[in-house]
């Protein structure tokens, strides 16, 4: 068991950089078909913490890293680049706590994790506020202001949000100087699309896409929970998630998924 290995890795860290790799490697997706995306995350990230600190020696002089990166090497899979232009790289990202800077980081990440220049789309989705706050155009400006500084650096093509109503997508797109490309809308909360929003939307030339992602993907407690159901005594409850990338790589002429991963950043608030 290398899990006592990992427990000293991680408290010797003070970040941790989780990848996935291609889900569709290891078949998460196939056998626990239908899941939630809630759930299948849960899995994701169980599944990688226990196959990667089982591959720790406990005897050998660990040497001690800052920022950790769990991974799965098998699972890890880049881009060809004779094959880029046939594929279309898109993310959304959860931002769980709020912080407008791990946007680059997890932009970062996610290029170097397929062996690519560039993102074809990134959607946001709206990042916690704090009880009783309605989400407002102040808070997303800093957010988007970071979505567009990557775009002017062409590291990402396009940029979308999602959840957003009429009136916050208007807000938004008037403000804004690199346009939303795309919103998309929870079909849980609203079976049918809203009449001004499709009006709106159209006007200004934004596609409107479905999700059946929930208002937190992964959550603080449960990033530790399954931290402490992966490794022997970590000490789970100092981890804190910071964001939450999810990428899907499409075959552009035959609509297929090649490739699907989550990276998940956290940081280690040690008292």
């Amino acid at each position: 068991m290398g899990t006592e290995g990992a427990r000293v890795l991680l408290e010797r860290a003070g970040t941790l950089t989780l990848q996935t790799g291609n889900l569709l490697n290891w078949g998460c997706l196939r056998k626990k078909c239908p899941a939630t995306p809630g759930e299948e995350v849960r899995d994701c990230i169980q599944k990688t913490l226990t196959e990667w600190s089982s591959k720790i020696g406990q005897d050998q002089n660990q040497e001690t890293l800052e920022v950790l990166e769990c991974t799965v090497a098998q699972a890890i899979e880049k881009i060809n680049p004779d094959e880029r232009d046939e594929l279309k790289v898109s993310a959304k990202l959860f931002i769980v706590g709020s912080n407008s800077s791990s946007i680059r980081d997890a932009v970062d990440l996610a290029c170097s994790a397929l062996g690519v220049a560039q993102l074809d789309s990134v959607i946001i989705a709206p990042p916690p506020v704090e009880d009783g706050t309605n989400l407002s155009l102040e808070y997303l400006q800093p957010y988007w202001k970071e979505l567009e500084n990557l775009v002017q650096n062409k590291k990402i093509v396009a940029i979308g949000t999602s959840d957003l109503d009429k009136t916050l997508l208007e807000q938004l797109y008037l403000w804004a100087q690199v346009k939303p490309s795309s919103n998309q809308v929870n079909l849980a909360s609203c079976c049918v699309m809203p009449p001004d929003l499709t009006a709106f939307a159209k006007e200004c030339d934004i596609q409107l896409l479905t999700h059946n992602d929930p208002k937190e993907l992964l959550c603080e407690a449960s990033f530790q929970e399954v931290l402490q159901e992966s490794i022997q005594n970590v000490k789970a409850n100092e981890w804190i998630p910071l964001w939450l990338l999810r990428y899907s790589v499409i075959v552009k002429s035959r609509g297929i998924i090649k490739s699907k991963g989550y990276i998940i950043q956290a940081k280690r608030n040690a008292s």
